[in-house]
């Protein structure tokens, strides 16, 4: 009376999602295997556009063709979940979850990494870091310049 009672979860609540690429974000998830990163850019009015769609998001023209990136960016936002956001994220507590603004243009969602006795600041440098989560899926994380 009164306890807590214990109980395990199903592997498939400690299992971590993995991205599925569509025929439209192929390009980028294939690219990050091989540690490059590719956004695309519009045929129409140059804009690059981050994340993968059909059409430009500034003209609307369907010119969008994919290029290389440095994939270097500046540190836009970012949070720090010090409780897991779900439970097959419990051993990465804290997590710092983050907004990266690339050089070339766009936006993206991303983990930051190797963060400890960093003092992060809006518009910090950071650079690309590949994570081999499992074979054949990369993931894009970024880790802070300069801090």
């Amino acid at each position: 009376p009164g306890g807590v009672m214990a109980y395990e979860l199903p592997d498939a609540l400690l299992t971590k999602p993995l991205p599925v690429a569509t025929p439209t974000s192929h390009p980028f998830w294939s690219g990050l295997n091989p540690r490059r990163v590719r956004i695309q850019r519009c045929g129409a009015c140059d804009a690059w556009v981050f994340y993968p769609r059909v059409r430009c998001p500034a003209c609307l023209s369907d010119r969008l063709t994919w290029h290389d990136v440095s994939g270097r960016g500046r540190l836009h936002t970012w949070s720090v979940a010090r409780r897991a956001t779900a439970p097959m994220f419990a051993p990465d507590v804290p997590q710092w979850l983050a907004v990266v603004e690339l050089d070339e243009g766009g936006h993206l969602s991303t983990t930051l990494v190797d963060t400890e006795g960093v003092d992060l600041h809006a518009d910090m440098p950071g650079e690309p870091v590949f994570d081999t989560v499992a074979d054949g899926v990369t993931l894009l994380r970024y880790r802070p310049v300069g801090g």
